[in-house]
């Protein structure tokens, strides 16, 4: 055979299959996702016959969750380097990220509760007596402190994880430096192995989820659609409203022009936009500080950090829809009480996401089975989750950089006042 017919041949056989492989995991999930519906349409309830394929999808996942928000918060906390630095600036900031999380909180539950994308959805499977229940709120800050921490693991209590994991990055810094410096690089070692386990069950993400939607369609239907469009409307409006806050929030204390501030930044969301990741996007965001805005490095270089770790609004977002969308799939109504206790729950969740792309999907999931409600939904969820990440990348960011810029201006303004 000649050189030239040999090139042939690699040219047709990297047909299709050439084009799958070097095509991003997002478009390899819409890939799979398509087949999957097709599949669904097609084959009927016989459809339903893969669906272990998407349960085990939903069980990887769940297997790396816990130990990656351990020791992705642990890492965030101990990056520090010095307690010293949670004094005015870190207050402000905390205050700034708790305040606009529990905001995105509230209005993804307010926005799902007027559109009510999940009334069309119909779920047959049989629940049990505590379906939907959700604790007081007393319950629930007793409940973060654990009196066992391995029975929290082995649980997979995620407020329990999480208040430990914040514990010992406290103690970590209080630590002498050398010991410090030690468990620092062992804390960002594990969470970057963690966060590479991900990535390899996200590799098994395009069937899980084709699976996933091929069950689905194979036993729902045409009926999932119009629902799932409106959630992916709802959310969408939602997160523009976010940005909107934002806005409002730059000119109120910032007293800088939102237009020309996006105009500056908009390098940074395409980004966000094509990574799906607050941590990918961190080192762009810190050059639009610094180059573009021209922000001091004493701010940016701490609140950037500490917001692609803890302040995730977007993600926040994304959590109250996709648990209310669930509750309203299944026939759960929850009370204006039961609605705050959500916002602490979510408040916990979010500080713990990991920042990576399908990190939100994760505690997703986790957040659904906290309220005792079924991850089936959020398993639909993923096959369009990656549009839905786009937006909650973008928003995550967006709020961090937004509160770089005002707590730079305001430095700035009292620098010059004393």
């Amino acid at each position: 055979m000649t050189s030239a017919n040999i090139s042939s041949e690699v040219r047709k056989d990297n047909g299709f299959f050439g084009f799958y492989t070097n095509r991003s995991l997002g478009l390899k999930i819409l890939i799979w996702m398509g087949i999957g519906i097709s599949a669904g349409v097609i084959f009927g309830e016989k459809a339903t016959i893969v669906a272990p394929l998407g349960e085990l999808f939903i069980k990887l996942l769940l297997m790396a969750a816990v130990p990656l928000v351990f020791f992705n918060l642990i890492a965030g906390i101990t990056s520090l380097q010095n307690i010293a630095i949670l004094g005015r600036l870190g207050m402000r900031t905390f205050a700034y990220y708790l305040t606009t999380t529990a905001a995105a909180l509230t209005l993804g539950l307010t926005m799902v509760s007027l559109f009510k994308p999940g009334r069309g959805m119909h779920l047959n499977e049989e629940v049990s007596e505590h379906f939907g229940d959700v604790p007081a709120v007393t319950d629930v800050i007793l409940g973060l402190f654990p009196e066992n921490i391995f029975r929290a693991f082995s649980e997979g209590n995620i407020g329990q994880v999480v208040v430990f994991a914040i514990f010992i990055g406290i103690t970590t810094l209080l630590l002498p430096a050398g010991q410090k410096e030690k468990l620092q690089d062992v804390f960002a070692l594990i969470a970057e192995l963690l966060r590479k386990l991900v990535g390899i069950v996200m590799y098994f993400g395009p069937i899980g989820v084709g699976a996933l939607a091929a069950n689905t369609v194979g036993e729902y239907g045409g009926a999932i659609f119009g629902p799932l469009a409106r959630f992916i409307g709802s959310v969408w409006f939602t997160q523009f409203v976010m940005m909107g806050f934002y806005m409002v929030l730059l000119v109120s204390l910032s007293r800088r022009n939102p237009i020309q501030w996006l105009k500056t930044t908009a390098s940074l969301y395409a980004t966000t936009a094509a990574t799906c990741s607050s941590l990918a996007s961190l080192v762009v965001a810190m050059d639009v500080a610094e180059k573009k805005l021209k922000l001091p490095q004493s701010v940016y270089s701490f609140t950037l950090p500490l917001g692609a770790q803890l302040n995730k609004d977007g993600t926040s977002i994304m959590l109250a829809s996709v648990l209310l969308f669930t509750a309203q799939a299944a026939g759960v109504e929850f009370s204006l009480m039961q609605a705050v206790t959500i916002v602490l729950i979510g408040l916990l969740l979010s500080e713990g996401s990991g920042g990576i792309p399908g990190g939100g999907l994760v505690i997703a999931l986790i957040f659904v089975e906290a309220f005792s409600l079924p991850v089936e939904v959020a398993g639909i969820v993923a096959g369009i989750y990656r549009l839905i990440d786009m937006g909650s990348t973008t928003v995550n960011v967006m709020g961090d950089l937004v509160w770089t810029t005002v707590l730079s201006d305001i430095e700035d303004r009292r620098s010059k006042n004393t």
